[in-house]
Parts: structure tokens; C-alpha cells; sequence
């Protein structure tokens, strides 16, 4: 039955939800959670049309009725690729610098760059890459700016994971720039190398941090969000999976070191430790090989672990399966409403600037001050 419902019951019973079995509960908590999303949507939506219905019932400054025409225009480029042509180039263009900034990462990593960056010196090949990082981080920069601009409430705004990500991923250029600058000084002054070490391995962390912008393509797509709605609800889920290997790595690991070093005489295990790592790449059916059981009761062990492996990782993964189909199904007809919302509200829109301008018209042959007998006369 419906969640909501269900929990209608229980205030009407006055039975409290803390009665209820831990699984049933996380699913109406999850419901909830889910409804009042979709409710805050659609009040975003109904502060819109409320709006609108301010402007249709009086007349507004010019210069505020401007204010909200471009502050909408904007939401619509920057958060609702669907809602026209400009929101679709936005979208194309965010994408396509994605893909530039992870292009560009992976040249410069090239042997030939990394020599360079070693020696201290730049060939064109080093200059192109910097002007197009400048130019995609300038992009980045901008969106970030715009979105900032358009929302409503600040604090929320900067709350949220995909812009806290936005953040980090911008902020290493302009600590790079202001790194080097500063390194390049104290080089100047002859500081010692143990310095310039530490600067040089700085520049490369932050350089690294570069590949977040990849998570950036979660706002435009919507397998990507369905991943991260389904890791936020699997979490249970996950954890259970992540116990049942700890278990077993713990349960394998000291057998098979010990039946290794009591019947083989070359040690390739060489500490129940080590073993660990085997029982992972085992386990999960990786297998590099780098260390392999010669005995036979450690290949039975190995087999052992191995079957273990695929029972432990199958039982957790068909739920988070469902969760998965289940999340995209929801995320899709969402994305639907909000489409038929947007088409409802802009038929709304067009149908008050008619109105007034058919009353501006009418107000304009029938006066108000216009009597009945001076149309007699």
C-alpha cells in the first residue's frame, strides 16, 4: 500500500513508528524522504506561478518586473536544459568543457610534460595547455557564478555536494597561480630545495584535484544521478556487503597463511597481511596472480573463497539492483512532470500577457472616466 497512507494509519492508531521493524521503516522513511522532495519541488513551482498571478493582478515597478524576468530567464539556462534553446547550448557548452578539462589533464601527464615540468621549463606544447585550462576554468568559474546568482537562498546553494565539488575543483587553479608566483620568489631568494619540494608536491595534488570535474557531467545526466541516488539509499546495503567480505577476508587470510608456510617451501605469503590483499582480489574475482597457492589444501582453501566471494557479493547487489531501476524509474518521471509543469507555466505566462494586453486595448477605447450619455451624444 502507500507509504503515506500507511503512515496516516499509524497516527489515526496512535501506534508510533519506532514499533516497526527496522526494513519496513527504512522504506517508509525512504518514501518520505522521496515526497518531500517532490513537494518542494512543486512548491518552487507554485512560487512561480504565484508570481505570476501578482504580476496578472497588479501592475509591478518596471525595474523589478525586468529584475524577475531576467532572474527567471537565467534559472531556465542554467538549471532546466529542457526549458528552451538557451538551456540546451548551457548544457552542451558544460559538457564539452568537461570533456576538454579531462583531455588536457590526461596530456599533460604525457612523459615529454613531465620532463619539462621537472627542468623548469615551457615549450609551446606546456603554453597550450595553460591557456586551455585558463579558458575552461574561466568557463567554470562563470557557470558557478551564474548559478549562484540565480538561486534563491545562498546558504543552501553552497550546502549542496555538486556545487561544494564545483568549489574544489576551481579553487586549485587560482591556488596554483598564486603557489607558483610565490615559489618563484622565494627561488629567487635562494631558498633551500627541501622547499621548493614541498611546493612542487602541493602543485601536484592540486593538479590532481582537477579530475573532479568530471563529477560535474552528474548535472546533465541522468544515469549519473540515478547512481548517486541509488549509493545515498544503498547504504545499508553497501555496508552489508563490505561486512560479509571483512568476515571472510578475516576467516581465509590467516587460514591460508598458515597451510602455505607449513607445507610449501617457497614463502610467497609472508604475513597474514599480506594474505589480506590476496583474499580481496580473490574474493571478488579479480585474480592478478601476483600471489597463488601451491598446496592443494591451499587451493582448496582458494577455491573455497572464491565461491564464498560470489555467494557474499551476489546477496546485497540484487536489492541495490531494484533500488537502482526503482530510482531511475522515479528520477525519469520527474523529469517528465517538470517538463509538462514548465509547458503549463509558460501556456499560463502567455495567456496573462494576452489578457493585459486586450485590457490595455480596452481601457484605451472605453475610458473609465467615459460616461453612458456622452456615448449617447
Amino acid at each position: 500500500m502507500c507509504a503515506l497512507s500507511f503512515r496516516e494509519e499509524l497516527l489515526y492508531w496512535g501506534v508510533p513508528e519506532e514499533s516497526l521493524e527496522w526494513c519496513c521503516r527504512r522504506r517508509l522513511l525512504q518514501r518520505v524522504e522521496e515526497f518531500e522532495a517532490m513537494e518542494r519541488a512543486e512548491e518552487e513551482e507554485e512560487l512561480l506561478e504565484d508570481l505570476l498571478d501578482s504580476d496578472s493582478g497588479h501592475r509591478e515597478h518596471p525595474a523589478e518586473s525586468r529584475l524577475n524576468r531576467c532572474m527567471g530567464k537565467l534559472r531556465d539556462m542554467v538549471e532546466r536544459p529542457h526549458s528552451g534553446l538557451p538551456g540546451k547550448i548551457f548544457a552542451c557548452l558544460s559538457v564539452l568543457f568537461v570533456t576538454i578539462t579531462a583531455i588536457n589533464l590526461s596530456i599533460s601527464t604525457m612523459p615529454a610534460m613531465r620532463e619539462e615540468e621537472e627542468a623548469g621549463t615551457c615549450s609551446q606544447m606546456c603554453y597550450n595547455i595553460f591557456i586551455v585550462e585558463t579558458v575552461c576554468v574561466a568557463w567554470f568559474s562563470l557557470e558557478f557564478t551564474l548559478r549562484f546568482i540565480q538561486d534563491r537562498s545562498k546558504l543552501t546553494f553552497l550546502r549542496q555536494p555538486l556545487n561544494l565539488i564545483d568549489v574544489v575543483a576551481i579553487l586549485p587553479y587560482y591556488i596554483t597561480l598564486v603557489v607558483d608566483s610565490t615559489s618563484k620568489g622565494e627561488k629567487r631568494l635562494g631558498s633551500g630545495s627541501s622547499y621548493l619540494d614541498k611546493v612542487g608536491l602541493v602543485l601536484r595534488v592540486l593538479r590532481a584535484l582537477r579530475i573532479l570535474y568530471v563529477m560535474r557531467l552528474a548535472r546533465h545526466s541522468l544515469g549519473l544521478q540515478t547512481l548517486g541516488l541509488t549509493a545515498r539509499r544503498c547504504t545499508r546495503e553497501f555496508g552489508l556487503l563490505l561486512l560479509f567480505l571483512c568476515v571472510a577476508i578475516a576467516l581465509y587470510s590467516p587460514l591460508l597463511y598458515l597451510i602455505e608456510n607449513e607445507m610449501v617451501t617457497t614463502q610467497e605469503f609472508t604475513s597474514i597481511p599480506a594474505t589480506y590483499w590476496w583474499a580481496v582480489i580473490t574474493m571478488t574475482t579479480v585474480g592478478y596472480g601476483d600471489m597463488v597457492p601451491r598446496s592443494i589444501p591451499g587451493q582448496v582453501v582458494a577455491l573455497s573463497s572464491i565461491l564464498s566471494g560470489i555467494l557474499l557479493m551476489a546477496f546485497p547487489v540484487t536489492s541495490i539492483f531494484h533500488t537502482f531501476s526503482r530510482s531511475y524509474v522515479e528520477l525519469k518521471q520527474e523529469q517528465q512532470r517538470v517538463l509538462q509543469r514548465r509547458t503549463h507555466f509558460l501556456l499560463r505566462s502567455r495567456m496573462a500577457g494576452l489578457g493585459s494586453n486586450l485590457s490595455l486595448e480596452s481601457d484605451m477605447l472605453f475610458p473609465m472616466g467615459t460616461d453612458s450619455r456622452d456615448l449617447d451624444d
